[in-house]
């Protein structure tokens, strides 16, 4: 398929820049697997969840990636943190008239000195200055929440808890994982006393999810890496609960990542989920085979993303983008901090 096919007009009073005043006020756009639609608020969830369904959510944490400084030649500077590879280095991307070189040192924030190490491809190997903080305690001290380009404005102290979910555990995403924005305590309790059960997964969500695919042809589109965790106690539970014949329900995309790539790695016997840590570039697109996943809750993606072409292997092709279209017209909020979509697998 051409990446082409995955575009859409979408006007730009429908990308939600803020946050609603309630994580589950949003919209619910229900996606049936016979191609018909139902608009319902986020709250009907509970109603479309079964005692006995599985809800895997992905328990990364948004660290506050981006810092300004300086070089010591005076220049202004951007850094997004992409991943941290220890108490003192992280890869990152750097923005700057001219690119630094291996020993060029910066000074992030008026406070923070950095060292150019290396670099990796499109990414800089940056170490924190011994006598300073540590790369987390540097963020956490100097760092902006990296709010994606689309927003079109500078985070505020309000972004610091909002876009975070409120089960967020550990430190390493450079963007949240937006399904799972939706949930709060109150809705969480009512499920879990519903007898809906809880897993959780880890992917760091890496600055790649907003880069655009610059390929004509899907096939020939190489997928960024991001670091995973599925730990044999979720493989045990997402085999608990298909034995009982309920339904694995993935909160966004990179928890349909976690689990597809847990099995996509596995050496068992027809590629049954075990237990994985490590790298995936897993790429979901039509015509993908699915192994693990049910239903997913996922909010609407950009145009011509590899995340609509992952939810267009879920759902249908034309299913899809005939919903994305409907959405617009019925003004659904778009993107990070917008409305929210419940899928079913088209068979």
């Amino acid at each position: 398929m051409d990446v082409s096919q995955f575009d859409f007009d979408l006007p730009k009073e429908l990308i939600a820049s803020q946050p609603l005043a309630n994580r589950s006020s949003s919209r619910l756009l229900v996606v049936n697997d016979d191609e018909s639609n139902s608009h319902l608020q986020f709250t009907d969830v509970f109603g479309l969840l079964n005692s006995g369904d599985l809800l895997v959510f992905n328990d990364t944490k948004v660290i506050p990636a981006r810092m300004f400084g300086q070089k010591e030649s005076g220049g202004k500077i951007e850094v997004l943190i992409e991943r941290v590879l220890d108490d003192r280095n992280a890869l990152a991307h750097v923005r700057s008239n001219r690119s630094p070189k291996p020993g060029a040192r910066i000074l992030l924030e008026g406070k923070q000195w950095v060292e150019v190490v290396g670099r990796s491809d499109a990414l800089f190997q940056l170490r924190f200055d011994d006598q300073g903080w540590s790369v987390l305690q540097a963020l956490e001290e100097l760092g902006h929440m990296p709010l994606p380009p689309y927003m079109e404005r500078e985070d505020q102290l309000e972004d610091r808890e909002r876009y975070q979910t409120v089960y967020a555990d550990k430190p390493g995403a450079v963007a949240a994982p937006t399904a799972g924005l939706h949930f709060d305590d109150e809705l969480l309790a009512r499920l879990q006393a519903k007898g809906v059960e809880f897993a959780y997964v880890t992917l760091h969500v890496g600055a790649g999810t907003f880069q655009p695919v610059k390929v004509e042809k899907i096939s020939d589109h190489v997928m960024h890496s991001e670091y995973i965790e599925v730990s044999e106690n979720v493989c045990n539970q997402v085999k608990s609960c298909k034995a009982r014949g309920g339904r694995v329900v993935a909160v966004g995309t990179t928890s349909v990542r976690s689990l597809e790539s847990a099995c996509w790695k596995s050496s068992l016997p027809n590629a049954e989920i075990s237990p994985y840590y490590g790298e995936t570039d897993i790429f979901i697109n039509p015509g993908y085979n699915w192994n693990v996943v049910d239903c997913m809750i996922t909010n609407f993606h950009l145009p011509e993303s590899t995340l609509i072409m992952l939810v267009s292997a879920f759902s249908g092709y034309e299913n899809i983008m005939s919903s994305y279209k409907e959405a617009i017209k019925e003004k659904y909020r778009f993107f990070s901090y917008g409305d929210a979509m419940f899928l079913t697998k088209k068979v």
